[in-house]
Parts: C-alpha cells; sequence; structure tokens
C-alpha cells in the first residue's frame, strides 16, 4: 500500500500517524517535536502540565503557565523543538480545560483534540475557524450528537474525528459490559458506523471530515489495515511512550519493557471511568486500602474525593518520575509487545515500512 498523506484543515502531513496524547508529562517535550518533524501529528498533553504541589487557588494559573512554556520549548528549535503544526489535546473533565483551549490557541495552537466529554461548546471557546477541532470519541452516537448540535447551534462542523477504541491505554470510554463484548464494540465496527454518519455531513460541507482511530494500533500492517477500512489516519501511544524522545523515567519505560499480556489489567479511575494499566504494587497498596487519600485541588469535576481512594494525578505523575511504588502506569493492550526503546524516527520508519508492505489498497474514495 503507498502511504496517503493526511490532510485536516488547511494543514497536510507527509504520513498519516499520530502520536496519541499521555498525561501528566509522558507526552511532553520532546516528543511531540520529534514526531512532527518525521511529518506527522506531534501532540501537546495539556493534562497534569503544572506543579503537584499547587493548590486550589494556583491550580489554574501554574497550569496555564506551565502550558505557555510547553508550547514554547516544542517550538525552540534550538533545543528539539519544530516549526511544525502540533496539537494540543486537553481533557473535556479538567475544571480549567476552557482556560487551556484558549491560552494554547493565543500562543498560535492550531488544532485542539478534545477528550473525556462530549465538547457541546468548544466551537464558541474556539470561534476562529482555520483552528481544527477535533473531538476523541468512542461510538458513532456520540458523532452524531456533536455533528448535529455543531450544526445547529455554531453552523460548524468537526475538523475530524478520533475513534479511541477498547484497546487504548489510560481511562476509556467504554462501559465493562461493552469491554466484554469486543465482536460487537470492536475498532473496526465502530470505524464503519462513525464512517456512516459523518458522510451525510460530508456531502453537505463538501468536504472530508477525517476519521483517525486509535486503541491497539501497533504495526504498520494495523494502519494499513485501518487505511483499508476507511480510516484517514491512525494513533498510537504506547508505541511512543517506548521512544528515546519520550521524557518518561527510565523505570517506566522498562515497566514497559517487563510487562507480560496477564499484568494488563482494567481498573475504576477515581473520575469514573475504567482504565487500562500495568499491575504493579501501587494498586496493591490501593486495594488494602494503605494509599492516603490527599487532594492537592480538585482538577477534574467528576472525581469524588469522599470516595476516590487515591490522586490520580499524583499517582501518575509519581509513575512518570519513576515512583512505581506509589505510581499508576497507564499503558495500551498491546503494551506486552513491547520489547526495545528506539527514536522516533526509527519507529515512524519502521510503520511506514509496514504500511508500504502491506498488500491491502485504499478506498477508492482516498486513493
Amino acid at each position: 500500500m503507498r502511504v496517503p498523506k493526511f490532510k485536516i484543515g488547511q494543514f497536510v502531513f507527509e504520513r498519516p500517524i499520530w502520536q496519541g496524547a499521555m498525561g501528566v508529562r509522558v507526552s511532553a517535550h520532546p516528543l511531540p517535536a520529534a514526531v512532527a518533524e518525521e511529518g506527522c501529528v506531534g501532540t501537546i498533553t495539556s493534562m497534569g502540565l503544572g506543579s503537584i504541589d499547587a493548590d486550589q487557588k494556583t491550580f489554574i494559573r501554574v497550569s496555564r503557565e506551565a502550558l505557555v512554556e510547553e508550547i514554547a520549548k516544542s517550538r525552540d528549535q534550538n533545543n528539539g523543538g519544530t516549526d511544525k503544526t502540533l496539537a494540543l489535546n486537553v481533557m473535556g473533565a479538567l475544571i480549567n480545560v476552557n482556560d487551556l483551549v484558549t491560552t494554547a490557541v493565543d500562543k498560535g495552537i492550531k488544532m485542539i483534540v478534545w477528550g473525556a466529554g462530549i465538547p457541546k461548546d468548544l466551537p464558541q471557546v474556539v470561534p476562529d475557524p482555520s483552528v481544527c477541532l477535533v473531538p476523541i470519541i468512542s461510538s458513532a452516537k456520540l458523532a452524531g450528537i456533536i455533528l448535529k448540535w455543531w450544526q445547529n447551534h455554531y453552523g460548524r462542523a468537526p475538523d475530524a474525528f478520533i475513534i479511541e477504541g477498547m484497546k487504548a491505554g489510560g481511562h476509556l470510554g467504554f462501559k465493562q459490559e461493552q469491554l466484554d463484548q469486543p465482536e460487537i464494540y470492536s475498532l473496526e465496527n465502530i470505524l464503519q458506523e462513525v464512517l456512516a454518519v459523518v458522510r451525510p455531513y460530508e456531502q453537505q460541507l463538501g468536504r472530508k471530515i477525517p476519521v483517525i482511530v486509535a486503541g491497539g494500533i501497533y504495526t504498520g500492517a494495523d494502519i494499513a489495515y485501518m487505511l483499508s477500512l476507511g480510516a484517514a489516519g491512525a494513533q498510537l501511544g504506547t508505541r511512543f511512550v517506548a521512544t528515546d524522545e519520550c521524557p518518561a523515567a527510565p523505570e517506566f519505560k522498562q515497566a514497559y519493557l517487563d510487562a507480560r499480556e496477564e499484568d494488563i489489567e482494567i481498573i475504576h479511575s477515581p473520575v469514573g471511568m475504567l482504565g487500562r494499566v500495568i499491575k504493579n504494587r501501587f494498586l496493591e497498596k490501593v486495594a488494602a486500602k494503605q494509599v492516603k487519600m490527599n487532594c492537592p485541588y480538585h482538577c477534574i469535576k467528576s472525581c469524588d474525593i469522599k470516595t476516590a481512594g487515591f490522586c490520580i494525578a499524583r499517582a501518575l505523575f509519581n509513575a512518570k518520575k519513576g515512583d512505581l511504588e506509589n505510581g499508576l502506569i497507564f499503558a495500551g493492550a498491546n503494551v506486552w509487545r513491547v520489547n526495545r526503546i528506539m527514536p522516533v524516527r526509527e519507529l515512524i520508519a519502521e510503520l511506514v515500512a509496514g504500511i508500504e508492505a502491506s498488500p491491502l489498497e485504499l478506498p477508492s474514495t482516498s486513493a
């Protein structure tokens, strides 16, 4: 298969590969810039950029300042930055999500990816049509809700959708009964359902609404398969953790290298969602109620502090810096397949070669 370019709004990327955003600085600088330099979509995460030592009074300001610094670092070409287009991922459940979005747009970010929630009023927060708005969804129903609402209230449509399937790492947009029926809620099935919902809007608009798939994408052959089914691109997270440019601590990456298939577990997150993690001592301590609950700031609207059991922001921060005894390790379903750390350039080359080697073909509408 030839490797198609990826177009969204006025932007064209040489390769249809997205680097997923991984919170609490796991996908911070220099990772997004390195990905962008390879002609792919590099994504800055806005989750957990601020200091864990902030409090409720300083959280919004500290988070904003940290985001500004992260964007600046990612653009500093003298220190591993890039002048290419970068995306920003925001978590809709954050109490300061709109502040993060407007801050990023003010600093020139032209692509906002919104996950964990329905971004009904995102076009009002970002009225500039030159900024690409990309909701993350887990169903065709959600795609339809967003399309209809945006059309009726703002006369606008998303510039793309990212479908995050049930094999993704971290927080999942699925219930346990759905995870128990993978044959029904497979990424392939959801993709076809979303494409069917999107198609009439594309005809009305006279333009494509690209659909990107995520969750369980591991090889170039996986990407080629999804492209052959009509996806415009594929987003990977776990593979990018296992790169030299990922700023996570060596201990965090080693947990990926050491993980076995039976070590992957679904947990109930304090934010009210299911999450995929690597089992470790910290989870045993949580189960035994040996973790002291300390909420530095109520950063996520849906987090029930009284029943949470632990602060997920602190747990993720600890893991990223290498304190796995007190840290939560988010990972995708295929993390057990990771067997080495490599440069971003080498990973992209491997994925591209896998796409090119595929005997599958692009749909005629994408050719």
